[in-house]
């Protein structure tokens, strides 16, 4: 029998722990292929020294040149493999693990690629009003790292990347134009109920961790989420109940 897969993720103080979209993205292509894995958490300060311990590669750079390490990662001790990066863990995980879902039916790799780059583009507009509102359900050290790292990305306090009222309604307005493509973009797949039409895929994943990022960082009944979930006649609150399926924490 094979031993578990070692998945590191981010933990916070929500329940669940789980919260990343680029995390959970890993996390939905391990329960869609049913392999067992177990979680190990790790704040953000101690991602890199974990990295260069277990030998996993960096996923880019910092500003400095010098490598930047990231999670998600995971550790397989059936082959010995260190994998990091979301996308290159899910083409692992397909070819190691056979037998099990397809996360990358017949064909559609690189369509699923430009899907993922095409669908950022699109929900962009949310990215500073997420990423500020992560920053407070974040463990103290997880949460000053955060802060130090994205202010300095963005050169703007955390409390500006999207602050209540106008600017907030309208980063809203935006995100939910951009929701209306993606939308718009999936009708022609002939009403499935995953991005691949009845198939569920590695492109769900992408799509489940960006949109339940917003579902548990906004709260499931806050009036954002309850907005974007009934939006396009309710398709992305009964799309990601579906993926649901596949987003159990191990």
């Amino acid at each position: 029998m094979s031993k578990p897969i070692i998945f590191y993720d981010i933990p916070s103080k929500l329940p669940g722990n789980a919260w990343s979209p680029n995390t959970w993205k890993t996390r939905y292509a391990l329960n869609i292929k049913g392999v067992p894995y177990t979680t190990v958490w790790v704040e953000y300060p101690d991602i890199e020294a974990l990295a260069i311990k277990i030998g996993a590669l960096p996923t880019d750079s910092k500003g400095d040149g010098s490598p930047l390490y990231t999670l998600p990662i995971i550790q397989d001790p059936n082959t010995g493999k260190v994998i990091s990066d979301s996308f290159v863990i899910a083409e692992y995980l397909d070819v190691t693990y056979t037998g099990k879902n397809t996360l990358f039916p017949s064909g559609t790799k690189p369509l699923i690629e430009a899907y993922e780059a095409a669908l950022l583009s699109a929900i962009g507009p949310f990215g500073l009003m997420q990423r500020g509102q992560s920053c407070g359900v974040l463990n103290p050290s997880s949460e000053k790292y955060f802060r130090e790292t994205r202010e300095s990305k963005y050169g703007m306090k955390i409390e500006e990347f999207s602050p209540a009222g106008a600017k907030r309604d309208a980063d809203l307005a935006k995100g939910k134009e951009g929701l209306s493509t993606v939308h718009r973009w999936l009708s022609k797949n002939g009403g499935g109920k995953y991005i691949l039409g009845n198939t569920v895929s590695y492109a769900d994943g992408i799509t489940g961790g960006w949109i339940n990022w917003i579902r548990i960082i906004q709260g499931p009944d806050s009036a954002v989420w309850k907005s974007l979930a009934s939006h396009n006649g309710g398709f992305w609150g009964k799309y990601l109940s579906d993926l649901d399926t596949y987003a159990s924490v191990q």
